[in-house]
């Protein structure tokens, strides 16, 4: 493990974070992380205000802070399965659940609000949906997806008509209450509580998990090590319009150090109670602590046989019966005494535990998902196995006292007081990454091995790499996390893996997937200076993909009772098939009555088709300079799907222009009898012609390269605007020494290593900014608010200035996620 960046607070007067209080922390599947700190008013020390701040990764100094509202201290925070949504719940029994505000990240809402009054929420978290993976590393070599990562069988907590899973949370009070609450299509919220059993008593600390069958486990304890740790479980349902509730009590289990007669009042209280996966009610870890020291035991519970009495023994047995079973929690294993445990982080990667994959992991030195992290109260953090509970890395904090040999370091912390040490942890859903909130409210993250530090070789990182990506790709989760371990001189290998990995897949599969390993892909080619072009053609890849999808959508087929095929894919076939060079002998064999459209739709999409005609004209004018050194555009030049995507757009723009010709790209040309169109188009198929995939490719021959020298002298050639340089900071931690971050200053972000960005990156301080997905120019100084991709950096306005619905259906695809399936965030005015 290895500090990435610290965030810290940019100054500390007297309104501070209070360190006594817990702080709690979550992390998203789209990597935004929210955790709370408790801010004492100027003048009233009792009056305090409950914040919640909500940060990308990629961006942590542009935190948003929520003043919650909630009356007491925040106790629990838990991210849906979407990571769209947070519940937060307090001490006082309140539960709010916040929404972005026009899917901005850093613009977010109350939605909805349940409470059970005046009882603190001790544990919190969203009803399953039924979705789960099991990611299988014997099968990581695998050329099929499906065998890597299966899908389980599982039902959701809850369902509606057709079993399609109803969204809610369930909450558990410290007086032992359930209570569930149920969000209905139409908006309302079904509320209700139960008592877990008829002896109701008071819960200290608790855990969710959930079953295949569509039950809930409950794990509750009262805090006192010589009590029974319980379990419960709780069936939901509707009837009559109302929430019910019915709860089981299931087998309980005493902790292991309080039978040992050697440690029976060692550890009085337990302090952690965590189920090992949500998904697995049937493995739990204990943690007991006492003031100066922990223990950890990792249970399971297993079906046991019923012994039988002697006097049935001898009996004959009946056909068919079978030896009477009971369900027993049973000891896997424990860890020897520790230093005080502050807080724990499990790992949310469903990797299968069977024996044989366990056995792969092992000789591979696969561990993401297989570990779980203990931060102490001197700052250290150790990952342990999650099942045997062996150490596996250590995290020596800054006023850790623990590093071997370090006598120094103890001498200050017996003089400097209480360590800082860490009050929440969180691991990504890779678990390649460790955040902590420590308790002077900095956010810290950590690099976590794939292989927790073992030395490996290349091919065997790159393939721990790859298998994680392809995860990430099959779930739509983020990548961020993965790519903090890849290296400048990995991408090159990893992309082209990833590539040949997705050609091997079936075709629905690949089309399901087209869009996403495209941005999956130039997020690793922004990594290293070498292959930053490559991001610039997948992003433009990514706007092409989208625009064909967008034109062909607007075709009609003339008749109803047409057959299969779509006038789109009529299209596509007829231009695999014609090699024409001349645009309008391409015309001829489609029925242009399928292209007819109302001229308002076709002149509110020219921005649109005007890039497809400068993105043409700037691929073929640069087709000469495509040498040693890559630049912008040369992907495209072996890529013949593109080239023929390209190809149909602009034979779709030709018809379009007889009609409408208000709607057709405009060129600046030499001359006034310049055809530009069918010029473009010449030379796009000869490119095309030397690039297909059918086995012939070639290279561009003499002749085209020469006409290609001539276009700038034919043509005035546009400057492509490609995407601004990101200013994430994914791209800043390629060195080993950790960032130091101030929240709310981007200045505060070093650049490191020496290499300057392309020219086509560089922006000029006077330049004009573009509106990426309008392809419009919003000018020097934007009067406009706008947003910006928290992944690529795309900015396009956050108000739509169109009025045509063919503009706005384009809009709306885009309201949720950018084009490579990012985040969206506000511009702060002063980067307007």
């Amino acid at each position: 493990m290895e500090l990435a960046y610290v965030c810290e607070w940019e100054k500390r007067p007297k309104s501070t974070h209070c360190p006594s209080i817990p702080l709690v922390c979550s992390w998203s599947c789209r990597n935004l992380i929210a955790f709370t700190t408790d801010l004492k008013n100027d003048d009233d020390d009792k009056d305090v205000s409950h914040m919640i701040h909500i940060i990308d990764t990629e961006h942590p100094w542009d935190m948003f802070s929520i003043n919650s509202g909630h009356s007491e201290v925040i106790s629990c925070l838990e991210w849906d399965q979407s990571g769209s949504r947070l519940l937060s719940a307090d001490g006082d029994g309140q539960i709010k659940c916040w929404s972005m505000s026009d899917h901005l990240v850093n613009s977010w809402e109350c939605a909805f609000s349940s409470s059970v009054d005046g009882d603190p929420i001790v544990a919190l978290s969203w009803l399953h949906n039924g979705v789960k993976l099991a990611l299988h590393v014997e099968m990581s070599g695998s050329t099929n997806f499906g065998e890597k990562f299966s899908r389980v069988k599982f039902s959701p907590s809850m369902t509606l008509f057709g079993g399609k899973p109803m969204e809610g949370w369930l909450a558990v009070t410290v007086s032992g209450l359930v209570s569930v609450s149920l969000l209905k299509p139409g908006g309302a919220l079904l509320t209700a509580s139960e008592s877990l059993c008829r002896l109701r008593g008071r819960v200290a600390s608790a855990d969710i998990a959930f079953t295949g069958g569509g039950n809930i486990v409950v794990a509750a304890t009262d805090g006192s090590s010589s009590s029974p740790v319980q379990f419960y479980k709780v069936q939901v349902s509707v009837v009559s319009e109302k929430c019910r509730i019915d709860t089981e009590l299931l087998p309980s289990l005493f902790l292991r150090c309080t039978t040992d007669p050697m440690r029976r009042d060692k550890y009085p209280a337990v302090t952690h109670l965590k189920f090992l996966t949500r998904e697995n009610s049937e493995q739990v870890l204990l943690c007991a602590s006492n003031q100066s020291g922990s223990i950890v035991e990792c249970w399971s519970l297993r079906k046991e046989g019923l012994p039988v009495n002697n006097i049935f023994q001898h009996r004959s047995p009946v056909v068919g019966e079978k030896q009477p079973t009971i369900l027993k929690w049973r000891i896997l294993t424990t860890t020897s005494d520790l230093e005080r445990v502050s807080t724990m982080a499990l790992p949310k990667l469903p990797i299968s535990t069977s024996n044989t994959d366990l056995k792969v992991a092992s000789d591979t030195k696969f561990f993401p998902g297989l570990g779980l992290a203990l931060a102490f109260h001197d700052g250290s953090i150790q990952i342990l196995h999650r099942l045997s509970l062996h150490t596996m890395a250590v995290f020596y904090g800054s006023s850790s006292a623990q590093r071997p040999g370090d006598e120094a370091a103890i001498k200050r912390q017996r003089t400097a007081g209480p360590a800082l040490h860490f009050k929440a942890l969180q691991l990504s859903w890779t678990s390649l990454a460790l955040a902590g909130v420590d308790s002077h409210g900095k956010l810290h993250m950590l690099r976590v091995s794939p292989s927790m530090g073992q030395v490996l070789d290349m091919n065997t990182t790159l393939r721990h790499l790859l298998f994680l990506l392809e995860y990430c790709m099959v779930t739509g989760y983020d990548w961020w996390d993965v790519l903090l371990h890849v290296q400048p001189t990995m991408v090159h290998n990893l992309v082209e893996k990833l590539h040949e990995e997705y050609m091997r897949q079936n075709q629905a599969l690949q089309q399901v997937l087209a869009t996403r390993i495209v941005a999956v892909k130039a997020s690793l080619c922004k990594l290293s200076t070498a292959t930053a072009a490559r991001a610039c053609d997948f992003h433009a890849k990514l706007l092409l993909i989208a625009i064909s999808s967008t034109l062909k959508s607007l075709l009609r087929p003339h008749v109803l009772n047409t057959p299969d095929k779509s006038p789109g894919d009529r299209l596509t076939e007829i231009c695999a098939k014609n090699t024409d060079t001349d645009i309008d002998k391409v015309m001829i064999n489609l029925k242009t009555e399928e292209f007819v459209l109302d001229g308002p739709p076709l002149q509110s999409l020219q921005q649109l088709i005007q890039w497809v005609g400068d993105f043409v004209l700037y691929l073929l004018a640069n087709l000469p300079n495509q040498g040693s050194i890559v630049r912008p555009g040369f992907g495209f030049m072996r890529d013949g799907a593109s080239l023929g995507m390209l190809r149909e757009m602009l034979v779709m723009i030709r018809i379009w222009g007889l009609l409408k010709p208000g709607c057709l790209p405009t060129f600046t040309a030499m001359s006034d009898n310049q055809d530009s169109m069918q010029l473009l188009f010449r030379l796009l198929t000869k490119l095309w012609l030397c690039s297909r995939e059918d086995g012939t490719s070639q290279e561009p021959d003499e002749s085209l390269i020469d006409e290609c020298c001539l276009l700038p002298s034919q043509l005035l050639v546009p400057s492509m605007d490609w995407l601004p340089v990101n200013d994430g900071i994914i791209v800043k931690l390629q060195g080993k020494l950790p960032l130091r971050l101030q929240f709310g200053r981007a200045s505060s972000l070093q650049v490191v290593g020496g290499t300057a960005p392309l020219d086509v990156f560089t922006r000029s301080p006077g330049a004009q900014k573009m509106d990426n997905l309008r392809c419009i120019h919003m000018g020097v100084s934007p009067t406009e608010e706008s947003k910006v991709c928290t992944r690529c950096g795309c900015v396009t306005m956050l108000r739509s200035p169109n009025k045509t619905n063919a503009m706005k259906q384009w809009e709306q695809r885009w309201i949720k996620n950018c084009l490579c399936g990012g985040l969206w965030r506000r511009i702060p005015p002063t980067f307007s």
